[in-house]
C-alpha cells in the first residue's frame, strides 16, 4: 500500500478521530474544521466516480455528471482494478445500509 509510507502516530490519530465519529453531522463538523471545501469535494467526487465506474458508466458520462477530469477517473479506475478493494468495500456497505 502506498499509504504505508505515511503510517505513524499522526495518521493513526487522524483515522482514530474519524472512527470515533458517531453520525453524519459529526462528520460534517470534523471535516469542516479539518479540510478545505475543495479537498472535501474532491474526496466525495472520487467516491462518486468509483460508484459510477462500478455501475458501468462511460468516462464521458462520469466527466459530465461529476466534473471529474479524465485523469481523476483513470486514477479511481486503477484503484478499483488494482487497489486495496476499499472502494468496493465501502460502496457495498453503503448499498447494504440503504
Amino acid at each position: 500500500m502506498q499509504i504505508d509510507k505515511l503510517r505513524g502516530k499522526e495518521l493513526d490519530q487522524l483515522f482514530n478521530a474519524i472512527l470515533s465519529l458517531q453520525d453524519i453531522e459529526e462528520c460534517y463538523r470534523l471535516f469542516d474544521d479539518l479540510a478545505t471545501v475543495n479537498e472535501i469535494q474532491s474526496l466525495a467526487q472520487r467516491l462518486e466516480v468509483a460508484r459510477m465506474l462500478r455501475e458501468g458508466y462511460t468516462y464521458h458520462k462520469i466527466e459530465t455528471e461529476t466534473g471529474a477530469s479524465t485523469a481523476t477517473i483513470s486514477r479511481v479506475k486503477r484503484c478499483l482494478n488494482y487497489g486495496n478493494d476499499a472502494y468496493e468495500m465501502v460502496l457495498n456497505r453503503i448499498h447494504n445500509a440503504e
